[in-house]
């Protein structure tokens, strides 16, 4: 009987140690997954953070693992965000194969320890991704930087973040979703959140700040808001904001009117698409605001 025991017990050491050596890939990713070991990010649905003054310049970095023939690089090289602010930036994958490719992205961000403050809302690793031949996708990542990380001693030191990511050929391709979805579809929502990330410091639907205000910009004549003290290049340029004429003004002002006073351009062409798309919207709801006849005195 005593030799019955100690025989089921080492049964049940191994069967421990089997399953533990089983798992232990499984294991290791939730121990990251939770504590940002290793400089694994954190998966949240939304930032619920206010965002503070403090500023860190986030890298961007892509690799391609061999043996899958792709084109993968960020569409940015870096952003300077406030801790809490929402971000959306953007990647370009390419399938250079004649052949439809299922690929998946590991990722993680150094410093190390700033992992469990990188927050990532949307991205694209989340799932394994199916790239058609020689097709080309911008896929957006929304991410923030938890502002917490202010208060850890431990990163007082951390003005600078860089987010890696590399892509491999998927080992489980099943259930992949297709990175079409990414196609040239304009989204107004992520234009939102580079409209608050990028635009909101100069602009509001309503209201002049640095610059007029945008709702009902779409269809509107450059210049034309009363009371704006605009440049005399865009008042007199007799521009009418279209998609076509606010896609070429984002992606460079001073180009498309010579003389014009915004400082800034927005490079990436599906940035430009997804917040026209946005003020598409705003358009929309200034002209819901005209048509909603007076309350009765």
């Amino acid at each position: 009987m005593k030799r019955f025991l100690t025989v089921l017990g080492l049964l049940a050491v191994i069967g421990v140690m089997t399953g533990l050596v089983s798992y232990s890939v499984t294991i290791y990713r939730l121990f990251c997954a939770v504590t940002g070991a290793g400089g694994t990010t954190q998966r949240v649905d939304a930032d619920t953070a206010k965002p503070i003054a403090r500023e860190v310049t986030v890298f961007f970095n892509t690799d391609v693992a061999p043996g899958l023939p792709w084109r993968f690089v960020p569409a940015q090289a870096s952003v300077k965000v406030h801790l809490g602010e929402q971000v959306l930036v953007y990647f370009e994958a390419e399938n250079l194969s004649d052949q439809d490719i299922i690929g998946h992205a590991t990722f993680n961000v150094t410093p190390d320890k700033a992992g469990i403050y990188f927050k990532k809302i949307q991205c694209f690793c989340f799932t394994e991704e199916k790239l058609e031949a020689h097709k080309k996708v911008e896929m957006p990542v929304t991410f923030f930087v938890d502002p917490r990380m202010a208060s850890d001693r431990g990163t007082a030191d951390v003005d600078q973040i860089t987010l890696s990511y590399t892509f491999f050929r998927s080992a489980r391709p099943a259930g992949a979703e297709d990175l079409a979805r990414f196609g040239d579809v304009p989204d107004a929502k992520a234009g939102a959140a580079l409209f608050a990330s990028q635009c909101s410091g100069c602009h509001a639907p309503e209201e002049a700040k640095a610059g007029p205000p945008l709702a009902g910009v779409v269809g509107r004549a450059a210049g034309s808001v009363s009371g704006y003290p605009y440049s005399v290049a865009l008042a007199q340029s007799g521009l009418i904001w279209t998609e076509t004429t606010l896609d070429h003004w984002l992606a460079g002002p001073q180009t498309l009117v010579p003389g014009a006073l915004m400082p800034m351009n927005v490079s990436d062409a599906a940035a430009r698409r997804n917040i026209i798309a946005y003020l598409k919207t705003l358009s929309t709801q200034a002209q819901h605001a005209d048509s909603t006849p007076p309350a009765k005195p």
